[in-house]
């Protein structure tokens, strides 16, 4: 994984009850596009949905945004499969 730019991966996220896809940049920036969905440009209809499950659930469910600990463990396995890779 010596030369890339981007690497993805789909996890089951237990802060929104849904699955959402983790993005990796090789500068270190990173993107979950749960973060878009729920937060940054969040509907009407899920808004609801969310608040549907989260009755089902008994729980409040709320993406924890950038600093996310599914996002930064995702970002630490990427970059430490590349540092094992270049020894």
């Amino acid at each position: 994984m010596l030369n890339w730019q981007v690497t993805a991966t789909t996890i089951y996220c237990d802060a929104v009850d849904n699955d959402v896809t983790i993005m990796v940049y090789k500068d270190r920036s990173t993107r979950c596009v749960g973060y878009k969905k729920y937060i940054e440009s969040i509907t009407k209809k899920t808004a609801k949905e969310l608040k549907k499950r989260a009755k089902k659930l008994g729980r409040e469910l709320r993406c924890e945004g950038p600093e996310c600990s599914r996002v930064i463990a995702y970002q630490g396995k990427v970059f430490a499969e590349e540092a094992i890779a270049k020894e």
